[in-house]
């Protein structure tokens, strides 16, 4: 029996603490990036015990959507209601007004707003050979009426080890430079700004095992950048992928196209979370 109370408000108050108690080194960390691609991250974020509760209740693949193409390999899920309950109280925690308002202060933004629909958000899963390409995150929400400003990558795969890939990327000099790399470390989060120039990626899962996220978006009523147009989530060929490279370039010239004219799509983009009325 756990000493602690798994539930949102819990939950919450857990990780609100743990960030005070870190916030002028996570607020340094982020003004020493912010000029590229604004990141931080904190380890420990919750008691162990919590954090395996987490992964203990992760979904099999089996039951998550397969997203699997060139740009991307992965299992991910936003109908949080299908799964147990600890899975959704551990998204939404995040979403609690006291943290949000924290994290406006530790990133220097003026307004911050959740996202309750998990538009791209949720759980995802990576397994041996699966990846997430570099890319930049679809600009706006889901009605395009606010812009995406940050992404916040919860980790909660036990035992996690360097060489096992599936690390978050960041390219912040362009991706025919050096990236850096934020470990996917069991307990930790990682919270990086989206804006035109983010490019970031998940390096390939090398390891028999299972990368596990919990995924946040914040959005805001301006941009990060004041240059920032509205984009699709755009994706291109690492590096030594010349290739891919060009394919993934005509793909995103297409779907931009498209979105010119249906502002909203031609499908409507079925990752969100449809809660019952």
């Amino acid at each position: 029996m756990s000493k602690y109370s798994i539930d949102r408000s819990s939950l919450s108050k857990l990780i609100l603490d743990r960030l005070i108690a870190e916030k002028e080194s996570l607020k340094l960390q982020f003004a020493k990036t912010k000029h590229e691609i604004g990141y931080f991250y904190i380890d420990d974020v919750l008691p162990v015990e919590i954090a395996e509760e987490i992964h203990n209740h992760f979904p099999s693949a089996e039951d998550m959507v397969l997203k699997k193409s060139l740009r991307e390999y992965k299992h991910v899920a936003a109908q949080m209601n299908k799964y147990s309950p600890i899975l959704e109280d551990a998204i939404y925690a995040f979403q609690e007004d006291a943290i949000v308002k924290l994290i406006c202060e530790i990133c220097d933004i003026k307004d911050l707003y959740p996202d309750e629909k998990l538009y791209a958000g949720g759980i995802s899963s990576m397994q041996n050979g699966q990846f997430l390409n570099p890319h930049l995150d679809n600009s706006h929400d889901k009605d395009r009426s606010r812009w995406r400003v940050l992404n916040l990558l919860y980790y909660v795969a036990p035992d996690w080890k360097d060489e096992n890939g599936g690390h978050l990327e960041l390219w912040p000099n362009g991706l025919d430079e050096q990236q850096i790399v934020v470990h996917s470390k069991f307990n930790r989060l990682a919270v990086m700004a989206t804006h035109q120039s983010s490019w970031h990626s998940v390096s390939p899962v090398t390891a028999d095992a299972s990368r596990q996220c919990v995924s946040n978006y914040y959005f805001s009523d301006k941009p990060l950048q004041t240059t920032d147009t509205f984009h699709v989530t755009t994706f291109r060929g690492r590096p030594e992928q010349k290739l891919r490279n060009q394919v993934l370039k005509i793909d995103s010239f297409l779907r931009m196209n498209i979105r010119k004219i249906f502002k909203k799509g031609i499908v409507e983009n079925p990752h969100v979370y449809k809660k019952e009325e």
